[in-house]
């Protein structure tokens, strides 16, 4: 059992790890993703195995890496243009802020929603976490700390809540 925590670590570290991948079939493939890939076994910015917790555990077995395509898949659906958006918490992320990730990413959520109210705060959250994610990945990888985004999505508690209500990150896109 492996907290929700750990769990988010996880597949932020497996969405990470796929977007500095020259082997774009790495995280790509929902068919093949399940199998023979051994998250913790590949060597990637701080990447460890979860300890065993006895706090607020999530029994739901989980891939990180099938977790990170779907989230993949989301961004991808995300038409926006960071560099054009108008936010001066966004801009410090660019500059390399990225303590101040989920603030960026919230404030642009709920720009993002006002033009498009089909998406719930929850998705449009997570599908602009991770196309900053991506973006930044592609501009400065170097910058990253993978600790604010992880404890972004974490320490968003209507994001964590919506997550855990539909089964967890093992039911996640499911």
């Amino acid at each position: 059992m492996v907290t929700f925590e750990k769990q988010t670590e996880c597949v932020v570290k497996a969405l990470f790890l796929d977007l500095l991948s020259q082997d774009e079939v790495c995280c790509r493939s929902l068919e093949t993703d399940s199998g023979g890939l051994d998250l913790f076994e590949i060597q990637g910015p701080s990447l460890s195995r979860p300890q065993e917790s006895s706090g607020d555990d999530l029994d739901i077995p989980f891939d990180p890496v099938v977790i990170a395509s779907r989230l993949r898949q989301i961004g991808d659906e995300c038409n926006m243009d960071f560099e054009r958006f108008g936010s001066e918490l966004l801009t410090e992320v660019l500059r390399g802020q990225t303590e101040k990730f989920g603030a960026a990413v919230d404030s642009v959520v709920k720009n993002w929603s006002n033009q498009n109210p089909e998406l719930t705060y929850e998705t449009a959250f997570l599908s602009v976490s991770v196309k900053l994610l991506m973006h930044l990945a592609k501009k400065a990888p170097g910058m990253l700390d993978l600790r604010h985004i992880t404890g972004a999505i974490s320490g968003n508690s209507q994001v964590r809540n919506y997550i855990e209500a539909h089964g967890g990150w093992g039911n996640f896109g499911n």
